[in-house]
């Protein structure tokens, strides 16, 4: 009898197993690429997140939150506290600036008085003399006096009051613009009892009425302009501050970035 039918038949069921084995094959790789381009994606995906978060936290007031990403690794922090005005990236001072040889080599020591209570504060001329010029200008002209601190951050490892706001949030007025930033520190930490000076974020000149105290050591790193500008120290009355600051937030702010529980005016800021 012939084998051969059976062999063709044989055959033909070998070369179908290993169609089916190539077709396996084949749909495995388009999963295996398919999946390869989603992971790609995800990770694409997260990458844009991170360098997006870097560079929008310290791009206005960052809250709580944002800080702790950043400090997560996420991105590299503002703190700041940076006004939430935008002041025009023009590389030049507004109009009626105070030039900074106007207390170059000088020392301001004064008060401010914040709800009734003293803050004994000192500006050094030396170190910052435009910020100490500016700073000097606004108190002779009486410029503070029944402005606000509207904004408070109680994290660990960013605690700061931010004041010399006319309204109830940190906006400040897009015509006062100033820099350059001087006296930045170099480890982006700014120890208890600073004072620096708000501005908008990656703008080296968009310093302007505003400035914070912080009440515990505080890193802030630096956004693409760099660091803040310090421009001085209290001396005495720090009890002042964090008494305010142990009083909390108001409710319905981010758990420790927000408005003070009670409303906190400059009474008057004195420099000589």
């Amino acid at each position: 009898m012939s084998t051969r039918p059976r062999d063709n038949r044989e055959a033909k069921r070998r070369i179908r197993q290993m169609e089916a084995k190539r077709e396996l094959r084949r749909a495995q790789g388009k999963r295996r690429r398919r999946d390869n381009v989603i992971a790609v994606g995800v990770g694409a995906a997260a990458l844009v997140a991170a360098v997006v978060l870097q560079l929008t936290v310290f791009n206005s007031n960052p809250s709580e939150s944002e800080f702790a990403a950043a400090q997560a690794g996420l991105s590299s922090p503002s703190a700041s506290a940076n006004p939430s005005a935008s002041a025009a990236a023009t590389g030049s001072n507004s109009t009626g600036i105070p030039k900074a040889d106007t207390a170059a080599g000088k020392t301001f020591t004064g008060q401010l008085s914040l709800n009734g209570g003293a803050v004994g504060v000192e500006l050094d001329g030396t170190t910052a003399p435009q910020a100490a010029a500016v700073f000097k200008s606004l108190t002779d002209a009486s410029y503070y006096s029944g402005l606000k601190c509207p904004r408070l951050t109680t994290a660990d490892n960013f605690s700061v009051l931010q004041c010399g706001a006319k309204g109830t949030d940190t906006t400040d007025d897009p015509n006062f613009h100033w820099g350059p930033l001087e006296n930045t520190p170099a480890n982006n930490t700014y120890p208890a009892g600073t004072i620096a000076v708000a501005r908008t974020g990656n703008n080296a000149y968009g310093n302007g009425h505003q400035f914070f105290i912080v009440y515990k050591d505080t890193v802030i790193p630096p956004d693409s302009a760099g660091g803040y500008t310090i421009v001085g120290k209290v001396t005495s009355g720090m009890d002042v501050v964090t008494k305010i600051a142990q009083a909390g937030i108001n409710p319905g702010s981010s758990a420790t970035d927000g408005a003070p529980v009670a409303a906190v005016t400059i009474d008057s800021f004195s420099l000589k």
